[in-house]
């Protein structure tokens, strides 16, 4: 075999054409050998002679795409150190663009010995792990072209890529579970008639069941467990995986973009799957320990502020980069539209504290490809200091917890001021404002993948995780839920009727709320995983979507889809300022763009937002007052709105405020079982009764 010098960038393995360059870092190793695996089970060793700052690399000419291989890292094993080479596991390239097989768990992936922890493990590993594969990087994109979707315009649709697509009555069974299905006629009908703009998959990185679930007869789902920060998770590929599960996931984002969705990944570059100092050697604890993660003063050990054993170190340069090219990599090379952060706080700690201003963010502001595209946070961590809703740089969107927590306490009847609830509702300056960020920096939710679904938070006031196997310990009790009297499944008629509203409350607020508003997936036809709140674990039909009939689009799915269309047709729902609570100079409108009623239709006064009980208001949208111009710079008018919010489980009289239009119509009326279609004539202070816990819309027309 012809072993040329080669090249020290790009890092992996890069194919040509004609042969194939290798390059990897590792500081920690003495000697580098690349291993080209065969499907007889045996191995091509190559010793990587060059090094550049680190860099081992090598370039051999006939190496094509599917070839499988992996490294050997000859140098010190020496954990009190913080060093644990081990030349008898073959390791994953970090760069590995995709990844073939799985981990077969046993003590040979391991480097010590289950009953000696501190002994060193020679046991060959290759037979038992996954192995890295050079692909083809040609691929007919044709005229692909990025929505790039505005925020104003976008609705965010939370899924998993197995999960959404197991169950689908039109898929073909070979599609189910598969990236491919993602690409399906029948997918993208839905997505496209639910209103959806932007498909945030969760995490498709090459990632690892977990040693513990495989052997408890359970597997890791959800998929936060990386080990492949370049890799499609070759699990949800249909064709293979020698590389054909690079080109499956290519298409399937070539499909959204036709239809006009993003595709926005999850991604977990807080931590990778090779656990605490008891966890596996696959990839980076071989090569290069000390450089990929945050050692504590005792070196032998991991400091963890994710939950999963370790975090990496972000205040290496060679994690930096790695993170950087991934990022770059899948906006280029994969043509993503956004990422969505798992974990983000530990991605801030360069040290110990979050901090905002640490070397990744400067990365990201100035990179002139990951700028670009939508960034979302998951603003928070398990470490000290690690809830940092509101505190990220300018660039960034969050999910925002508080959204979620306070539309969550209204509609269950949690005393609270109302003035929270405002703040929500409008898009949260007080997270946001000071930082020169605006509404559709708030991503708001009610439900996601963590945590009850949206039929279960109106259905349990606990959660039922036995599944799980942790004794129902595991998981979030506190989950502001409420079960509507009864705990689980009923067939009385009164609570599956105010269980549905529930629901229609819950969809109403968060598409009419200002920022960006992001759904979970099956949520639009109220899918249930019976109790469970943390399924990370499940991949069965506890978390796989039970979709309805093709030919059911009634309840709340119509419902669904009526909200987002009244959004959508609406630009005062969307909008890219925050409201000014005055008059908007050049408008020709008198009346403020936001004002604020009791039900008796008075405007509220300070002791009205102090009301500890208050749960019950009537939100003035002038449509009128749009303080920002259109893309042409033209004045924005639309509809004015009434937003009538009953959350008090009695029947409430609201008066229509009489000097803000002398004639409504009813648009939204979550007591409906059906969307309105017609709905009456209402005028100013003439009185409406709202049910118990319901909301009303009027619209008065521009």
């Amino acid at each position: 075999m012809q072993v040329w010098p080669g090249e020290a960038y790009p890092l992996g393995a890069t194919y040509d054409g004609a042969g194939t360059n290798f390059a990897v870092f590792t500081e920690a190793a003495d000697r580098v050998e690349l291993c080209l695996l065969h499907d007889d089970g045996s191995e091509t060793a190559v010793e990587l002679r060059e090094s550049d700052a680190f860099v081992r690399h090598a370039y051999l000419p006939g190496v094509m795409p599917g070839q499988r291989y992996g490294f050997r890292v000859h140098g010190p094993y020496d954990p009190g150190r913080g060093l644990r080479c081990n030349s008898a596991k073959l390791l994953l390239d970090p760069y590995a663009k995709a990844v073939s097989g799985s981990v077969r768990w046993g003590e040979e992936v391991y480097g010590y010995h289950f009953g000696d922890p501190d002994k060193r493990n020679d046991l060959d590993s290759a037979p038992h792990t996954m192995t890295s594969v050079v692909i083809n990087p040609y691929f007919d994109w044709g005229d692909d072209r990025r929505p790039r979707t505005e925020y104003h315009h976008t609705v965010i649709y939370e899924a998993h890529v197995k999960g959404l697509t197991m169950r689908h009555p039109g898929l073909p069974e070979e599609l189910r579970g598969t990236y491919a299905g993602l690409a399906h006629p029948a997918v993208i009908e839905h997505l496209t008639a639910l209103g959806v703009t932007a498909l945030e998959l969760m995490p498709v990185h090459q990632f690892v069941n977990d040693h513990r679930l495989v052997d408890m007869g359970l597997n890791n789902y959800w998929g936060y467990n990386t080990i492949g920060f370049f890799a499609p998770h070759n699990a949800y590929a249909s064709w293979g995986d020698r590389g054909q599960q690079v080109l499956e996931f290519k298409s399937a984002v070539r499909a959204l973009h036709e239809a006009g969705i993003e595709v926005i990944l999850d991604v977990v570059y807080n931590h990778t799957a090779e656990g605490n100092h008891l966890g596996p050697t696959l990839s980076f604890r071989g090569l290069d320990n000390p450089s990929y993660y945050r050692l504590t003063d005792d070196p032998r050990y991991y400091m963890d502020t994710t939950g999963t054993g370790n975090s990496l170190l972000m205040r290496s340069p060679h994690v930096l980069q790695m993170i950087m090219d991934s990022l770059r990599y899948w906006v280029t090379e994969m043509h993503v539209d956004g990422f969505r952060f798992d974990l983000a706080a530990t991605l801030a700690r360069q040290f110990h504290e979050v901090d905002r201003l640490s070397s990744f963010f400067d990365l990201v502001q100035q990179d002139p490809v990951v700028s670009q595209v939508k960034l979302i946070a998951e603003p928070w961590d398990v470490g000290e200091g690690g809830y940092q809703v509101g505190n990220f740089p300018p660039l960034w969107t969050e999910w925002n917890g508080k959204y979620r927590d306070t539309v969550r306490d209204l509609w269950r009847g949690e005393p609270r001021a109302l003035a929270e609830f405002a703040s929500r509702l409008t898009g949260s300056s007080d997270l946001y404002q000071d930082d020169g960020r605006r509404p559709l920096a708030s991503i708001n939710f009610v439900t996601c993948h963590d945590g009850f679904t949206l039929h279960d938070l109106v259905s349990y006031n606990d959660k039922h995780n036995e599944a799980n196997g942790e004794d129902n310990r595991d998981g979030e009790s506190h989950n502001r839920s409420w079960n509507c009297g009864v705990e689980g499944h009923t067939d009385d008629p009164t609570i599956l009727e105010l269980r549905e509203r529930q629901m229609r409350n819950f969809i109403a607020t968060l598409m009419l709320s200002q920022g960006v508003p992001m759904l979970g997936h099956g949520d639009e036809f109220a899918r249930t995983q019976q109790g469970n709140n943390n399924a990370y674990c499940q991949d069965n039909e506890v978390s796989w979507v039970d979709w309805p009939a093709p030919d059911d689009d009634s309840g709340l799915l119509a419902f669904t889809r009526a909200m987002a269309r009244l959004r959508k047709e609406h630009p005062v729902f969307r909008r890219r300022r925050f409201f000014h609570g005055r008059p908007v100079e050049g408008t020709h409108d008198e009346l403020s763009d936001i004002a604020w009623f009791t039900p008796e239709g008075h405007e509220m006064v300070q002791r009205d937002w102090d009301s500890a009980q208050a749960s019950a208001l009537t939100v003035f949208l002038n449509g009128n007052a749009i303080s920002e111009p259109d893309t042409r710079g033209q004045r924005i008018a639309d509809d004015s709105f009434l937003l009538m919010f009953n959350a008090s489980p009695e029947p409430l009289d609201f008066v229509v405020p009489v000097n803000h239009g002398r004639q409504w119509e009813v648009v939204v009326d979550t007591a409906q079982a059906e969307p309105v279609s017609a709905g009456p004539k209402v005028d100013g202070g003439e009185r409406l009764t709202l049910v118990g816990r319901s909301l009303t819309v009027l619209k008065r027309p521009a």
